[in-house]
């Protein structure tokens, strides 16, 4: 088995959508959810504070550098992700197709390049 992230792309805004979108969608986000739990592929997942609230650190020329948001000029932005352990690809794209159905947003599927268990 080999594990991919599928993160949920979302457009930028400071609230979320109004009761009547969202629960539908957060109903249909669950249904994909328990389907992945009890195939067996579902490994963690979790959503995401608003972009607002991230911060970006880099170290230049060994100086420690310090932005609010993941992207300034960037209109989208991670909103949650599911990890899942599936055989292959084209088994990741399958499951990003439903998250994507569900969700009503883009999905990004990349393969989990090493797991450190120390």
């Amino acid at each position: 088995m080999r594990n991919f992230v599928l993160n949920v792309i979302q457009p930028d805004g400071d609230a979320p959508p109004p009761p009547e979108f969202l629960e539908p969608i957060m109903r249909d986000v669950e249904a994909v959810n328990q389907e992945m739990r009890g195939s067996g592929v579902w490994v963690f997942g979790a959503g995401l504070e608003l972009a607002r609230t991230a911060r970006v650190v880099r170290v230049r020329d060994g100086e420690t550098l310090l932005t609010d948001g993941p992207f300034a000029e960037g209109k989208e932005h991670i909103g949650g992700f599911t990890v899942i352990a599936v055989p292959d690809l084209d088994a990741a794209l399958g499951w990003a197709e439903k998250l994507s159905r569900a969700t009503t947003l883009p999905i990004e599927v990349r393969p989990v390049a090493a797991v450190d268990a120390a």
